[in-house]
């Protein structure tokens, strides 16, 4: 820590020292001390004191030690380029890419950064605790198969460059999130790592050679000397794989300590480092018989190896996740208002801009289609492999691809206003909202390496006083080795990062980790009606003309004419039709909550519900019996009623299957819908669905659900309007269709940006797989140390078998967990839970 103050002082004799910090004279009488290690030192100015306190303060302290001269000196800048660096971030501009809104009102931000030296479980709950107590620290995540994390904070309490600092005062580097510093990191990691399995390797080979000899020869008293030789040269051969080699366990091990913490590298470091300080203590006494330098190379060989099967384990369960964040290209064509084209990184966009993309590019950012026709291939977001069409004035996605036409797009949102980006902020705070298992997993590593280390403590004072104090040492090593809690610690986070891609490979986004585990004791499942169990866009069933149209047009012209000025969304479902002649409105007014008036061919029209039908006229007629459901739309023409057009929201295509495969699986089913109340039970009977509750507000449907979890069910809500975002909150579990609002999406747990139905009875069984495996991931790792504990302190095990048993329980940890990757057939998982009954058709809503 800086301790800093100022005063002015009686001019001394040492008013030629120079300053601490910039290395100029200090002036006369002036004091303002710093103190660094204990020591006070002096500075030439107020500035220079703040800045030496901050830089000592965030830990970069080292920057005084390594420097070569003072700034007066070297010319060099007054504050270091690492804590320059940092403090870069808070810069408006420079957040502006990746930095985003949250909270209430948006007064709170949140970012998604990248973290370097995670090598455990437990650097993830240490970067965790200490960022989340930092005042001002929203809510600190880190996912540990991704070494992604999620920060949210208050601006006005606590700058980016502050919790960037801190995270780097515990020996960890954070930096925003990026593709292709990513890459770069990832490239940085496999490289080194395979260097250090490289030297362990190249020493591990030797070193047996020699253990086979000395082995071989133990009985050879005549060739001692030449033992002792090779025993040397096995001390030699070991110190590079003990000193390079094993760094990343000490690294880990003191971080871990230096917080008063216990991770799995501490009981590892241990095991290392007693076993080398044993074994060449006996050769420098001239003892061979407990020289055990390859337990030691072999130990190290296969941790290190395990490590990195599980990096690229790990890499390979994300890859469904992290090609999310490749779906943008780096460049864009952008045009110019004379039509020059200039090729500009995707960054420079602005929204207004308009780019060119020709047919097999990707679509650069959000936009509206302006000139060109085209279809655009979505499989990447949302799974679906069919081309969607693309006109002008059509809505289009950054990431996707455009298949057949050149099209020029006029940008609306960019950077982290993207509809993508949106979407990989869901995914890392799925990625990083733990289950309750991973938490348990989590805090239940360190009582698990503290109890590990009593045990053994015990089991080599009782070797030591009454068994064989020579092989104490060598069973407590075994010990520590073989329960290493690796597996145990990997058991859930790369289980649910490898379902989470296979999932997003359905269309099914997940937002919440915890809904991976809530999803599979689902027993009831409660569907919104419009845009969810329906396509969400009403179509134009059925038509009568109640009077002669004009001779060279028709009265649907006329209403299409009207609705071409209203938004609302029956009014897309009265387009022109292709043969219709030119039909202009003038003096359109829309009318909240009856429909649309103007004026065509002088004649004053209106259209829209009942309530535009002058008072005399009949009764609406009954809707056609093949579209019961069909709402009526009126088209009046100086007050006579010409038109009577029908308009129906029609059910998804497979609506009506995956609600009778999912009340196969023995849930049940309800519908929620605000329409009216014959409608609900028309369309339920429709679908097959026999409980319906109709002319419900968001707090009746919210009421329905928790009446439902009173009774000890365990309800997913399915929706897609902003009236869903309380029950989709309130609900046990919720899924929104790709289609609906954002807010209803921001609500749930679960995206189907798919809109295929058909996906959530594979979700389903996803889910039910995955804790499956989780099970028996944490079942594994809990037995093999239960049988391993034993079996080391009884002596059977030395310690080179104990480091090949801990890999192996790791790896085949992981293993099992790729079972769950995208592609994969899973069993059929038969623990569907039971039908707990239905209810009445005619029950009121809660």
């Amino acid at each position: 820590m800086a301790s800093v103050s100022g005063s002015h002082a009686p001019p001394s004799a040492e008013a030629d020292e120079r300053c601490f910090h910039c290395g100029l004279p200090v002036p006369a009488g002036a004091l303002y001390p710093v103190e660094f290690e204990g020591i006070a030192h002096p500075t030439c100015c107020p500035g220079c004191q703040a800045v030496a306190g901050a830089i000592i303060e965030r830990g970069l302290g080292a920057y005084y030690h390594h420097r070569d001269a003072p700034p007066a000196e070297t010319g060099s800048p007054l504050v270091p380029d690492e804590l320059r660096e940092l403090e870069l971030f808070d810069h408006p501009g420079v957040q502006q890419q990746f930095v985003t809104p949250a909270g209430a009102g948006g007064a709170r931000r949140e970012a998604a950064l990248m973290l370097e030296g995670i090598t455990c479980a437990a650097c993830v709950w240490l970067n965790e605790r200490h960022v989340q107590a930092l005042p001002g620290v929203v809510r600190f995540r880190v996912n540990y198969s991704t070494h992604r994390a999620q920060v949210e904070w208050d601006p006005e309490r606590i700058a980016l460059s502050d919790i960037l600092k801190a995270i780097r005062d515990i020996g960890y580097h954070a930096h925003p999130y990026d593709p292709g510093t990513r890459e770069q990191a990832i490239a940085r990691e496999r490289s080194l790592a395979l260097r250090r399995i490289a030297v362990a390797a190249l020493g591990m080979m030797q070193v047996m050679m020699l253990a086979v000899a000395l082995w071989l020869g133990a009985e050879d008293t005549e060739h001692e000397d030449l033992l002792q030789f090779m025993r040397w040269v096995a001390a030699v051969l070991t110190t590079p794989v003990v000193l390079y080699s094993a760094i990343p366990f000490y690294q880990s091990a003191w971080r871990d300590l230096r917080h008063r913490q216990l991770g799995m590298d501490v009981p590892v470091s241990l095991a290392i480092i007693a076993t080398y300080v044993a074994s060449l203590y006996a050769v420098v006494l001239g003892s061979g018989e407990h020289v055990y330098f390859e337990s030691v190379v072999m130990f190290v060989f296969f941790l290190l190896t395990s490590r990195y099967l599980e990096l690229i384990a790990r890499q390979r369960a994300s890859h469904a996740i992290d090609r999310l964040d490749r779906l943008v290209p780096a460049i864009a064509n952008r045009e110019a208002p004379d039509g020059q084209i200039a090729v500009v990184p995707v960054g420079e966009l602005v929204p207004g801009d308009r780019v060119r993309v020709r047919p097999g590019e990707t679509i650069p950012t959000d936009g509206v289609v302006r000139a060109g026709e085209s279809t655009v291939n979505r499989s990447l977001l949302t799974g679906e492999p069919e081309p969607h069409p693309a006109r002008p004035g059509d809505h289009v996605t950054g990431g996707t691809v455009n298949v057949d036409g050149p099209l020029t797009i006029e940008v609306q949102r960019v950077g982290a206003e993207t509809t993508l980006a949106a979407i990989q902020r869901l995914l890392d705070r799925a990625q990083t909202e733990k289950p309750r298992m991973a938490r348990i997993a989590e805090a239940g590593t360190g009582w698990f390496v503290g109890a590990v280390l009593v045990l053994t403590a015990v089991a080599g004072l009782v070797w030591y006083a009454w068994i064989d104090p020579e092989r104490a040492l060598w069973v407590m090593v075994a010990m520590l080795v073989a329960t290493c809690p690796c597996a145990l610690a990997l058991a859930t986070p790369v289980a649910l990062t490898a379902t989470t891609g296979a999932l997003s490979r359905l269309g099914v986004l997940v937002t919440r980790g915890s809904a991976l585990e809530t999803l599979p004791r689902v027993d009831t499942i409660c569907f919104d009606k419009t845009g969810t169990l329906t396509v969400g866009m009403p179509r134009l069933m059925a038509a009568t003309d109640l009077q002669p149209p004009p001779a060279d047009t028709s009265w649907h012209a006329w209403a299409a004419a009207l609705e071409a000025h209203s938004e609302h969304p029956l009014a897309r479902a009265l387009a022109a039709p292709s043969d219709s002649g030119p039909v202009v409105a003038t003096d359109v007014r829309n009318l909240p909550g009856r429909g649309v008036s103007g004026t065509i061919r002088g004649q004053r029209v209106a259209i829209g519900g009942a309530s535009m039908l002058p008072d005399d006229a009949a009764a609406t007629p009954a809707p056609p019996p093949e579209f019961p459901l069909a709402t009526p739309v009126w088209l009046v023409v100086d007050d006579r009623p010409v038109a009577l057009f029908w308009l129906a929201d029609a059910p998804r295509p497979d609506a009506r299957d995956v609600i009778a495969d999912l009340q196969g699986r023995g849930l049940q089913v309800a519908l929620l819908t605000g329409d009216r109340p014959e409608a609900a039970r028309a369309f339920a009977a429709q679908m097959g669905i026999a409980t319906a509750a109709g002319g419900l507000t968001p707090e009746d449907k919210l009421g329905y659900v928790r009446a439902r979890q009173a009774e000890g069910r365990v309800v997913l809500m399915v929706g897609e309007g902003i009236n869903d975002a309380p029950v989709l909150a309130g609900a046990d579990v919720s899924l929104a269709m790709g289609g609906g609002t954002h807010l209803a999406q921001t609500q749930a747990d679960l995206v189907l940006l798919s809109d295929r139905l058909e996906h959530l009875p594979q979700a389903l069984e996803q889910a039910r797989h995955t804790r499956r495996v989780i099970r028996q991931n944490i079942a594994w790792a809990i037995g093999y140390n239960v049988v391993a504990l034993p079996v080391a302190a009884s002596g059977l095990l030395t310690p080179w078998l104990a480091a090949l048993g801990m890999s192996l329980s790791s790896l085949l940890v992981v293993g099992n967990a790729l079972r769950l990757r995208p592609g994969r057939e899973l069993p059929a998982v038969p623990d569907a839970p039971p039908a707990l009954g239905a209810a009445r058709s005619d029950s009121p809503p809660a």
